[in-house]
């Protein structure tokens, strides 16, 4: 991360802050303010650092405030941020996604953000504000945007003799047999049930015009017809010999993954961040970046992190002045370089040398964030394991996602 004198930082905040007020219920300018960190930067080290960092440029621009950065695993995020929203202990700060925010500010937990900007709200990407966003307020701050892309194996696709990076659905099924015969798989497709489904099944379901809710958000839609075509693609390319053997209960973990094994020709959702690791096991003149694959619509996911403020925080002023801390160009900017990520401010450009980091941004306009729905999270749960048996050959696909919608509308209410 760039360091920037404390003066000229104090500076930047008080700009920042102006029209900043404190809530009467919030507690005074000083004290101890909580944030709950994720592995944005996947190295551990470098995420240390750059936190570290973090804190001590903060609190040397702001006395009497201590700042605690704690980094946690993604591992039990779900239930561990929701335990501490109830019972008000924890954290006063936490990084969530726009599928995680609904829920909670249907539950009374969160408190709106927008104040901590002074008004400033307009210099973030407008997709990310969005989508950070519940009734018109802003409940997140942004300060990361995922970007993901499919990266292909150029070895692989050359020694089953594809010329073309398969990029459509009926490319990847043509490829399928190609590459099986050659003794490698076409998609590596992580389906273990605990992995998110906006990194495996959502981004084919939307290639396909297809929604996990219904228009209302009253019911899923997910085993209507663009469901139930998305499922069967896949299903149709394992049959084919086009997915890894065990991919019902693969990982998203790179290491020893079929990607950096050489043993699938197509990571179809790739962040900038893993390019590294790909290149260094492969080679990097065999790794290419492509653009979202098609269905009927060419899409890939992407979506805003945001710092959320808990309701409960009993020093509110203090969590609201690291809030616009960490809206700042040169803490979006240092994060976006250390991480891979996009920055989320208009103001930050992209840097680094690595030629494929525009590829990545010229996609944002082609990634979807998902469903901000208050129960996503809970549907993405029972709607897993459905898809796991349906590739472990216990279900069809339109009775995998039967099944799931059955459990998910009982979860709406809607059964």
């Amino acid at each position: 991360m760039r360091r920037i004198a404390a003066a000229g930082l104090a500076a930047i905040l008080a700009g920042t802050l102006a029209g900043c007020g404190g809530d009467d219920d919030s507690g005074g300018s000083g004290g101890t303010v909580t944030l709950w960190m994720y592995p944005v930067i996947a190295d551990q080290a470098k995420s240390q650092e750059f936190w570290a960092g973090v804190e001590k440029d903060f609190e040397a621009a702001n006395a009497g405030i201590d700042a605690k950065i704690e980094l946690q695993p993604w591992e039990g995020r779900q239930e561990k941020v929701t335990t501490a929203l109830a019972a008000g202990k924890g954290f006063d700060l936490v990084v969530l996604g726009p599928d995680q925010i609904p829920q909670y500010v249907d539950q009374g937990t969160l408190e709106p953000v927008d104040s901590a900007l002074g008004g400033a709200t307009d210099t973030f990407v407008a997709t990310s504000r969005s989508a950070l966003s519940v009734d018109g307020k802003l409940y997140g701050v942004p300060i990361y945007n995922t970007s993901t892309l499919p990266v292909y194996n150029k070895a692989l696709l050359d020694k089953a003799g594809i010329a073309d990076v398969p990029d459509t659905w009926d490319e990847i099924k043509a490829a399928a047999p190609k590459l099986a015969a050659q003794g490698a798989a076409t998609l590596s497709y992580p389906g273990a049930p605990d992995e998110t489904l906006n990194l495996t099944f959502y981004p084919f379901l939307w290639q396909n015009e297809g929604q996990v809710f219904s228009a209302d958000g009253k019911s899923v839609a997910f085993n209507q017809p663009p469901g139930v075509e998305a499922l069967q693609f896949l299903l149709d390319v394992q049959k084919a010999g086009g997915l890894p053997p065990g991919t019902a209960t693969q990982k998203s973990a790179l290491e020893g993954s079929p990607v950096v094994t050489g043993k699938a020709a197509i990571m179809p959702i790739a962040q900038l961040s893993q390019l590294g690791p790909i290149r260094a096991a492969l080679g990097a003149d065999k790794v290419i970046v492509g653009q979202p694959i098609q269905g009927k619509k060419r899409v890939s996911f992407g979506l805003p992190g945001g710092v959320v403020l808990a309701k409960r925080s009993e020093n509110k002023d203090a969590a609201k002045k690291l809030l616009a801390y960490l809206a700042t160009p040169e803490v979006v900017g240092g994060l976006a370089k250390a991480s891979g990520f996009m920055p989320t401010r208009t103001d930050v450009q992209v840097t680094g040398d690595d030629p494929a980091a525009q590829q990545f941004v010229d996609a944002l306009p082609l990634l979807y964030a998902g469903d901000t729905h208050p129960k996503a999270r809970q549907v993405m749960s029972v709607l897993a394991p459905q898809i796991q048996a349906a590739l472990q050959g216990k279900k069809s696909a339109q009775q995998a996602l039967d099944d799931a919608a059955k459990e998910a509308n009982a979860l709406l209410g809607t059964s």
